[in-house]
C-alpha cells in the first residue's frame, strides 16, 4: 500500500486543506461583477468591458504581458471603484469570504491607503472601512462554515514620498487589524533605500514589514531590502535564485547573499501564477519554488493579486502539485512555514498551527488512508 505520505492531493483535498497567505492584493483580488456594481453605481466608465465574465478574461489577458509594468496598470480600474466607504467595505467582506471558501484559515491582505483618496476619504478612513469589511467577512465566513482570521498589511507606493506617513499609520492601528507595513509598486528605479526613514521608524517601534524585493529587479534589490532597510520578509524574493549555482552533475553551490537568506530563515513570499505573468519565471517547471524547496529556504506559496492571475491558494497549490509532485506533506511544510512568518504573536501562530493547521492535514491524510484501505479490502474480496 502507498504511504500516505506520498500521495498526491486531488483538487477536493487541496481546497478543503488548510492554507496560510503571506502576500495577496485588495485591490488585486475583487470579484469581476462587483467592479462592475461599484462602477455603475460610481458612475466610472473607463472599465474596458462591463459584462463580468468577459472583464474577469480581460484582466487575466492583460496581465499576461510578461512585463511588471503593464501587470501594474491593470490596477487603475480596481482602485478607480475602491474609492468610497462602502465600496471598501464590500471589497474587504467579499476577499475575507472569497479566501475563506477557498480553505484559508490566516491571510494577511495587503493595499495601499494612498491610492483610495479621490473621493474625499482620509487615510484613518480608508484603513477602518477595510478593517470593518474584513471582520464582516470572517463572520460572514463563519456562517457558512468556514474559519478565518485577516490581518491589513498596509502599502507604501516605492515612486511615491508618503512612506513615513503610511508607515505611521500602520503603526497606530497595529492593534485595530493591521499587522504591519509594506512597500510596493515596479522596483526598477525605486530602490527600497528610498524609504529608509520608515523602515528606521517601524524598527524602533518594534514593528513587522515585508517589502517587495526582487521579483523584477533581481540580487541588488533583496541585498538593499535586507541589509539596509532590514524587512522581515521578502516579498516575492524569487530571484534569489541568481546566487544559487546548480552544476551539471547536480550539485548546488550557494552565494554569500543566498546563504544568508536560508542561514537566516528569512520567509520568501514566492507568487508562482504571478511570477509567470510578469516574466520572473518561464513556466511552472521553471519556477525556483522547486529548487527553493529542495534546499530547505523558508518557501511559502502565495497568489499576489487573484483577479489579475485568475488564481486562488487552492489552484496555485494544484499547478504545483500538477509540476513536482508535491504532497500533502509538503503542502502541510509550505503552509507551516507562512504561519511561522505571520506578523501576529508567537502564542497566536504557534495554536494556529497546532490547534488548526497540523490536526487538519492530518485529517485529510488518514481520510485518504481509510479510503485506501477500504479499497484494498474490496480488492481482496473479489480475489478470494
Amino acid at each position: 500500500m502507498m504511504s500516505p505520505t506520498l500521495h498526491v492531493p486531488g483538487q477536493d483535498q487541496i481546497r478543503r486543506a488548510p492554507k496560510v497567505l503571506l502576500h495577496d492584493h485588495l485591490d488585486g483580488g475583487l470579484r469581476p461583477g462587483t467592479i462592475v456594481d461599484l462602477a455603475r453605481e460610481s458612475g466610472y466608465e473607463g472599465l474596458p468591458e462591463t459584462e463580468p465574465d468577459k472583464l474577469g478574461i480581460w484582466f487575466r489577458e492583460a496581465a499576461d504581458s510578461g512585463s511588471l509594468e503593464r501587470y501594474l496598470e491593470t490596477f487603475a480600474h480596481t482602485c478607480a471603484v475602491m474609492q468610497t466607504r462602502e465600496a471598501l467595505v464590500r471589497v474587504a467582506a467579499e476577499c475575507a469570504e472569497d479566501l475563506a471558501a477557498d480553505g484559508v484559515v490566516y491571510a494577511e491582505v495587503r493595499y495601499a491607503p494612498e491610492q483610495h483618496l479621490e473621493a474625499g476619504l482620509t487615510l484613518e478612513e480608508v484603513v477602518e472601512a477595510v478593517n470593518e469589511g474584513f471582520r464582516e467577512g470572517e463572520s460572514r465566513a463563519r456562517r457558512d462554515g468556514n474559519r478565518i482570521r485577516v490581518g491589513a498589511l498596509l502599502t507604501a507606493m516605492r515612486h511615491a514620498a508618503r512612506s513615513l506617513e503610511i508607515a505611521e499609520l500602520a503603526n497606530r492601528y497595529r492593534d485595530q487589524g493591521v499587522a504591519g507595513f509594506d512597500i510596493a509598486g515596479a522596483e526598477a528605479g525605486f530602490p527600497p533605500t528610498r524609504h529608509l526613514d520608515a523602515f528606521e521608524y517601524l524598527k524602533r517601534e518594534n514593528n513587522h514589514f515585508t517589502i517587495h524585493a526582487g521579483e523584477a529587479f533581481g540580487l541588488p534589490s533583496i541585498w538593499q531590502a535586507l541589509q539596509w532597510c532590514g524587512a522581515d520578509r521578502l516579498g516575492h524574493g524569487v530571484r534569489i535564485i541568481d546566487d544559487i549555482e546548480v552544476a551539471d552533475d547536480g550539485g548546488v553551490k550557494l552565494g554569500r547573499l543566498a546563504s544568508y537568506v536560508r542561514d537566516k530563515r528569512i520567509p520568501l513570499e514566492l507568487c508562482p501564477t504571478s511570477n509567470l505573468q510578469t516574466g520572473a519565471a518561464a513556466s511552472y517547471a521553471e519556477h525556483p519554488i522547486g529548487l527553493l524547496r529542495k534546499l530547505h529556504f523558508r518557501a511559502t506559496v502565495n497568489t499576489d493579486n487573484r483577479l489579475m492571475s485568475g488564481t486562488s491558494m487552492s489552484r496555485e497549490f494544484e499547478k504545483l502539485t500538477e509540476t513536482f509532485g508535491y504532497t500533502l506533506d509538503d503542502m502541510q511544510w509550505f503552509t507551516v512555514n507562512a504561519m511561522k512568518s505571520a506578523f501576529i504573536p508567537f502564542d497566536e501562530r504557534l495554536a494556529m498551527i497546532n490547534d488548526v493547521i497540523k490536526p487538519g492535514y492530518a485529517e485529510l491524510k488518514s481520510e485518504w488512508l481509510f479510503e485506501q484501505t477500504a479499497a484494498t479490502s474490496v480488492s481482496s474480496a473479489s480475489v478470494g
